[in-house]
């Protein structure tokens, strides 16, 4: 017997496959997606929305006693919810900002300890202090801090040593909203209490955001560039770099450091600014290597990124969720799914936040007119670093035995196999679509089998490569 293993399905030789498509909903509507697997999909058409339709800003992750939770921010507030081991976004409870309104575009939110600090960057708001402790059954809004922090763009706490810097923040005075601050940093050694240690840089209007790591700062400075200061004593942090002048620049919005510090990649939030590939250097210094990205001829903007040592996920506006093998040395786009599958001009819709550090492996990709998306991507898969443009392993293979195939090929999104014996007779037909990898299960007897890939190529050639399978 042979199955092919695709999706939770098994499909044997005389039975109906369950058609993929129906596992993608928005595919109908012209969608985009490939090497990544909906999970499911989450969305409240009864929250306020704004002539653009947009409903919904930032996400995050967390995981309290080995359950895995998500956090969606809308024009209304904070929404929490649980993810099942059905796959499934299970929502369990709601804050409302204090703020509410339709014109609220900016949310944020992180999590450190039992708590998730909030903010927005509109109206009147506030800091809320949200304790997490009693989940999954539900969450209490603890604490509430409407002068020091009535607006503020962006959050990044440095759990090791428990400090928050809030960029961007604008403290209100005898109801009266100030100046904004570029940033401040705030102790959480009472986490209910931040308490100020530092506020700057002063000679730049904002720090738009912040990734810290060792202590080490980096602050993306908006139309003043990237700065790198090491915090250590956070009252008196030293100042190491200042790159206010690099090619393509645009307005410099967001960066992500990797788990083994030598890899730093940020993007400009404007039209046609690409992404940029750093290594940091001994001294604690972005170095740029190179650029990359998606649709950037026509236009494209990135938005908010994490990575790993090895994949960099970007949340790309209009262009969806994308996924990079940054161990190329251009790093090289491997996945997709495009959550706003609509044609605006209007460069800055569709997914605007991404969190792909559940220990589960799933992501987390909120969509400003669509929602929060839970997506599966087989990381697994491609930890197997590509050597030449047809992949199989393993092989030899024991009979019982899952072999993957996987094509290299830019631009292939559609495949198909066909398992021949050593006399020619074809064991197995299957087409893949929307992916550029399978897994297979093979049950045939020892032997040899020939495997024929097949695919169309950017001028409609079919291009077919066959490989011998030893079945031991």
């Amino acid at each position: 017997m042979f199955y092919i293993y695709i999706n939770n399905y098994y499909h044997l030789n005389n039975t109906k496959l369950f058609i993929l498509i129906s596992l993608y909903p928005f595919l109908s509507n012209g969608q985009l997606v490939k090497n990544i697997e909906l999970l499911d999909n989450w969305q409240d058409n009864s929250l306020l929305v704004n002539s653009s339709q947009v409903r919904y800003n930032d996400c995050w992750g967390f995981v309290m006693n080995d359950q895995e939770y998500a956090i969606a921010g809308s024009t209304q507030g904070m929404h929490f919810f649980g993810i099942n081991g059905s796959n499934k976004l299970e929502h369990l409870d709601f804050v409302a900002g204090k703020y509410s309104s339709s014109m609220v575009i900016h949310r944020d939110i992180k999590v450190y300890g039992n708590y998730a600090y909030a903010v927005c960057d509109e109206g009147e708001s506030s800091l809320q202090i949200i304790n997490l402790s009693y989940l999954p059954d539900s969450v209490h809004l603890e604490a509430e801090n409407d002068t020091t922090f009535a607006r503020v763009h962006n959050l990044f706490i440095d759990s090791a040593n428990a400090l928050m810097y809030s960029c961007l923040i604008t403290p209100k005075v005898s109801g009266t909203l100030q100046s904004p601050k570029s940033m401040e940093v705030f102790s959480l050694s009472d986490p209910l209490n931040p308490t100020l240690v530092y506020s700057g840089p002063n000679d730049i209007p904002e720090v738009h955001d912040a990734f810290v790591s060792n202590n080490i700062a980096y602050l993306n400075c908006g139309f003043d560039g990237l700065r790198v200061y090491d915090f250590s004593n956070p009252a008196n942090p030293v100042f190491l770099q200042n790159l206010n002048l690099y090619q393509d620049q645009g307005y410099n919005h967001q960066g992500w450091l990797s788990p083994d510090g030598t890899r730093y990649i940020f993007g400009d939030e404007t039209n046609g600014k690409q992404l940029k590939n750093c290594t940091v250097n001994n001294t604690d210094q972005i170095v740029i290597n190179n650029r990359f990205g998606t649709n950037y001829i026509n236009s494209s903007v990135p938005h908010n990124i994490m990575i790993s040592n090895d994949f960099a996920y970007v949340a790309y506006y209009n262009e969806g969720l994308r996924i990079y093998d940054i161990r190329e040395a251009v790093p090289k786009e491997i996945a997709h799914y495009d959550t706003y599958p609509e044609d605006s001009p209007f460069k800055m819709e569709g997914a605007w936040g991404i969190y792909s550090e559940l220990p589960s492996g799933r992501l987390l990709v909120s969509d400003r007119q669509n929602g929060l998306f839970l997506l599966n991507f087989r990381e697994d898969i491609f930890m197997h670093q590509a050597t030449s443009e047809y992949e199989l392993f393993p092989n030899p293979i024991l009979r019982g035995s899952k072999i993957t195939v996987k094509l290299n090929s830019d631009g292939v999104n559609n495949f198909s196999i066909r398992l021949f014996s050593v006399t020619g007779q074809l064991v197995h037909s299957k087409e893949f679509n929307n992916q550029t990898f399978a897994e297979l299960i093979i049950n045939q007897s020892s032997g040899i089998y020939i495997m024929q890939i097949a695919h169309t190529d950017y001028l409609g050639d079919e291009i077919i490569e066959t490989r011998k399978i030893i079945v031991q």
